[in-house]
């Protein structure tokens, strides 16, 4: 039993900050139910190569960005720009713990499905909105994009290598920042509100922005700027507080150095045969390594050259200064640690029976998360969902009329 068991979620998002939110909900317990459009299912679905393969070894319809974010989920599919679609819903409502929407705000009014109209048939239903700029201000109505909100919400500005060096430049991140923090943020928001509904009976409505997300996710260097009124600026692999904390190229490889304190960078000078560095008034005390950065990163890189990186990183990790090699996404998921922590994990899935997927860094000591659902294919889950609110004739009718459709 998972710690949300017993939770009712109705996900009518897609692509991926809902999805992602809904996600980490499902693995917790909930029972989250996936409504998407019949016959063409949430646009990610069709996001590839790559798709996953049969067992077979055929290509399946299945995309690979999908089902990162669906796994645990019930699909069912229902029109909802009909009237009946509509209802069925509403009907649904009725029954649910909890709603998650990421269209365009207000948009879901004219179908009836936005807060105040469903919070009238269920007072203690938790709504949450993602939206990529909030229910109200300027931008309200406006589409969000990941790629924009990292843009506008500063990330960029302080992604990527230095203006001076090659490549310089404004950078985005390799994921989809905005997108995922907003979605964790989202599960946050619906378990405090759940919390909350214990205490006062009543649901609530959550209203996520990714910009909102974004700038929050500044922490430290949005604090630089407040503290300084100093605009920060790119600085690549190093960091704008520390030194050395940055990648390092070595005659064979590259490994990164995260050197937080005085003490580790006494120890890191002596791991790896430079003693005097340590004893040098310029780079005693990390105030002054940050001072005089270009010149104590020059010395140790040129100092790195002369060996392979294996041989550095097997040096200083000796010495207890935390240090690592840059992996791939193979060299990742082969990790020992990584294997250990089962963040690898097998299923069984309709179309792969040795479907693998990456798991739940959520470990929980007595309700620990359950990979009991492969993420569905389109509809998946239709009859056995529906069953539970309409009759076989209803069903049979509403499938007449492509309002809903079974897999």
């Amino acid at each position: 039993m998972g710690a949300l068991t017993g939770f009712r979620v109705l996900d009518l998002s897609r692509i991926l900050a809902g999805p992602w939110c809904s996600q980490v909900l499902a693995d917790l317990g909930a029972e989250v139910i996936k409504i998407e459009k019949p016959f063409y299912g949430d646009d990610t679905r069709i996001w590839g190569p790559p798709f996953l393969k049969n067992d077979d070894g055929k290509e399946t319809t299945e995309s690979a960005y999908y089902l990162s974010a669906n796994r645990g989920k019930h699909s069912v599919a229902i029109d909802m720009a009909t009237e009946e679609g509509q209802a069925l819903i509403r009907k649904m409502v009725l029954e649910s713990d909890v709603v998650i929407e990421n269209y365009k705000a207000g948009s879901l009014k004219k179908y009836g499905l936005d807060y105040e109209s469903l919070s009238q048939i269920n007072p203690k239903l938790v709504y949450c909105s993602i939206t990529g700029f909030g229910q109200k201000g300027p931008r309200a109505a406006e589409l969000g994009y990941d790629f924009i909100i990292q843009g506008m919400g500063g990330m960029m500005s302080v992604t990527g290598e230095r203006d001076d060096l090659p490549g310089g430049g404004p950078q985005k991140a390799g994921l989809a920042f905005a997108d995922l923090t907003t979605g964790l943020y989202a599960a946050i928001a619906i378990q405090a509100a759940l919390l909350s509904r214990v205490t006062t009976g009543e649901g609530q409505h959550i209203d996520m922005a990714l910009l909102d997300t974004q700038v929050a996710s500044l922490s430290v260097l949005a604090m630089n700027y407040l503290t300084s009124t100093k605009v920060p600026g790119r600085f690549g692999n190093a960091h704008a507080n520390i030194v050395p904390y940055q990648v390092f190229k070595a005659k064979e490889g590259e490994f990164i150095i995260a050197c937080g304190n005085d003490q580790q960078f006494q120890a890191l000078c002596e791991s790896i045969g430079l003693p005097e560095l340590c004893k040098n008034s310029k780079f005693t005390k990390n105030k002054d390594r940050v001072t005089h950065r270009e010149e104590i990163s020059h010395i140790l890189q040129q100092h790195f050259m002369t060996e392979i990186a294996q041989l550095w990183v097997d040096r200083i990790h000796k010495v207890k200064v935390p240090v690592g090699m840059i992996n791939n996404l193979q060299q990742t998921l082969e990790e020992e640690q990584v294997v250990f922590r089962e963040m690898v994990i097998h299923m069984q899935h309709p179309l792969r029976s040795d479907y693998i997927s990456i798991g739940s860094p959520i470990k929980l000591s007595k309700t620990p998360v359950e990979y009991l659902k492969a993420p569905p294919y389109l509809g998946e889950d239709t009859d056995q969902i529906l069953n539970r609110f309409l009759s076989d004739k209803e069903l049979h009718d509403l499938k007449d009329r492509k309002v809903i459709q079974q897999g």
